[in-house]
């Protein structure tokens, strides 16, 4: 659903999709802020590779080029193709715990990568 209005806000607003982004991440900044409060304790005990891990792969992959790439998409393409395609996150999630995480593939993890690309093909051909 959010994909929806941050595409007709863009739309309806004329706003670039680096502004979207910015308005997104500041609204969420504040909430997750307030609900991560109680444990703001532990940040000073995670040690400097687990923050570098999550600054590289949240904060600029996931959070900046990731979201710049996001919302350039939904502004200029229409929301069945541009969504199936942006949410294969969880995929590629998959595919670096086998390659780099040491994880081992399943059948049935197999299986789920198969249809998930096979669905991501269907969704956005024609």
């Amino acid at each position: 659903m959010g994909g929806y209005f941050e595409k007709k806000g863009l739309a309806l607003g004329n706003l670039s999709p680096q502004l979207g982004i910015t308005i997104r991440t500041a609204v969420a900044f504040v909430i997750l802020g307030a609900v991560s409060f109680p444990q703001w304790r532990t940040l000073a005990h995670a040690g400097p590779r687990a923050l570098w891990m999550m600054i590289l792969g949240g904060g600029v992959v996931a959070g900046a080029v990731g979201m710049l790439c996001f919302y350039a998409a939904i502004k200029g393409a229409p929301l069945g193709k541009v969504m199936p395609i942006a949410f294969t996150s969880p995929l590629f999630g998959v595919l670096m715990g086998l390659a780099f995480g040491g994880e081992s593939l399943t059948l049935r993890g197999g299986l789920g990568i198969l249809f998930t690309t096979g669905g991501i093909v269907l969704l956005t051909l024609g």
